[in-house]
């Protein structure tokens, strides 16, 4: 019993920052994404009666401890749903440069729930499979989809109806997703405990959500509308609320670093200058820039005059959920 799936990961347009439920990966908002097409996960999973146990191989190296746990535990919601007892060799292949501080949270978790509902012969709509792919990162509920998504945060104490929709496929609008690495050391806040710290104790935080509905309100319409000026500008506001947040956090903390405002910076001016680009910052000190495809070259230019731009990798709408045969 095997199958093969591959996931693309995504960036948050609209941020997901914060949850309701730590145990069942649930958002206190909704959230929007772009699927991208240069990063994926590729994985296959093989159950096997003889097994005495998982086994988790990534890019060629097996591991075991808190990695092989979680990979063994997200198998036990899949193994139960199919009341199947053996056990499973998951073998992944990362195209996601995770030194760089891009997460492969996503793509990993989208690709494992569907090679292995897969492998065990599950009927599982993509709903479902969002579901499924929750519970092991938020954001890969989102990575089920191509092009633009919208994970929904639900209301239910039992998660069954927080999971992602598509709002566009990736054939719809091409934008340009600039990744500017300007670190690839690891965080010193990791994103779980960031956003457990925000919401216990940022005063910031509920105008944080009572902004929510006006931002994927308005970044629904531009994307149906194709208006990237509406688009950038709430996109950008978004993300520097969210990073707002962590300021009033107990203690403080701040994801951004000198070189994450040069980028910033360097983005305000090309606007001034006529050149529309727009950035956006996860919980790390890397940037997303974003623009338009025939401004993309300009764009990369620019910013790679910047003496902290380490690397910049050029990405755009990509597929959802795709199963290979091997």
């Amino acid at each position: 019993m095997k199958a093969t799936a591959r996931a693309h990961t995504n960036i948050a347009l609209i941020k997901y920052w914060g949850k309701r439920d730590e145990q069942l990966f649930l958002p206190m908002n909704n959230s929007i994404s772009i699927t991208l097409d240069r990063f994926y996960t590729t994985t296959s999973v093989t159950f096997r009666d003889d097994l005495q146990a998982d086994v988790f191989v990534l890019d060629g190296k097996e591991l075991g401890g808190d990695e092989l746990g979680k990979i063994s535990r997200f198998l036990d919601l899949v193994r139960r749903t199919a009341n199947y007892r053996g056990f499973a060799i998951v073998d992944s292949l990362n195209d996601v440069p995770t030194a760089a501080g891009f997460a492969s949270s996503a793509s990993g978790f989208a690709a494992l729930a569907a090679a292995s509902t897969k492998a065990l012969g599950f009927d599982i709509s993509n709903e479902g499979l969002s579901i499924l792919a929750r519970q092991g990162s938020g954001s890969a509920s989102r990575s089920i989809y191509g092009g633009y998504a919208e994970w929904h945060k639900g209301v239910r104490q039992d998660g069954t109806d927080s999971f992602a929709t598509q709002i566009m496929p990736e054939s719809f609008w091409d934008l340009s997703v600039l990744s500017v690495m300007v670190e690839a050391k690891q965080k010193k806040v990791l994103s779980r405990e960031g956003m457990r710290r925000t919401v216990e104790t940022s005063p910031f935080y509920t105008g944080w959500l009572d902004s929510l509905e006006s931002d994927l309100s308005s970044a629904r319409e531009a994307i149906h509308t194709q208006d990237f000026e509406r688009l950038g500008t709430v996109l950008e506001r978004n993300a520097m609320k969210m990073h707002a947040t962590t300021l009033g956090a107990q203690p403080p903390f701040l994801y951004w670093t000198g070189a994450t405002i040069d980028v910033m910076q360097a983005v305000q001016e090309m606007r001034e200058n006529g050149i529309l680009a727009y950035f956006t910052i996860d919980a790390g000190p890397n940037v997303k820039v974003i623009c338009q495809p025939a401004d993309e070259d300009v764009v990369k230019m620019r910013l790679l005059q910047l003496e902290c731009v380490r690397n910049i990798f050029p990405c755009h709408p990509g597929p959802g959920i795709q199963y290979l045969n091997t």
